[in-house]
């Protein structure tokens, strides 16, 4: 069935879809982390006065961890490198500080 015959079928249930123009990014926020869905396609369905959103695209996550300076100051202590690269290896390691003291002795 075509997309046109559908949506006319549709708008004789009551049910209203439209497509969304110019959507550069739809971000989805959790505690702990994101969902970010670039070069979406988001469809809004209108259902007797209850908005539903379709998205579809190609997504990736973004974890918010909180990394404890102690934690940041404890691998700097094991491995001697700059905060800053202590801290990127305990975000790539979700916070796992023997995971990110073994990354960093690896080099």
């Amino acid at each position: 069935m075509s997309p046109k015959k559908m949506k006319g079928m549709l708008k004789g249930m009551g049910i209203d879809i439209d497509e969304l123009e110019d959507v550069q990014e739809v971000i989805i926020r959790m505690k702990d982390k994101e969902i970010i869905i670039e070069k979406p396609t988001v469809a809004v369905m209108d259902a007797h006065g209850v908005r539903s959103y379709q998205i579809s695209g190609e997504s990736k996550e973004k974890i918010n961890l909180e990394i404890p300076e102690t934690d940041i100051e404890l691998v700097v202590a094991q491995t001697g490198v700059e905060s800053e690269e202590a801290r990127a290896a305990l975000v790539e390691a979700k916070g796992d500080i023997a995971a990110a003291i073994m990354k960093l002795g690896a080099k």
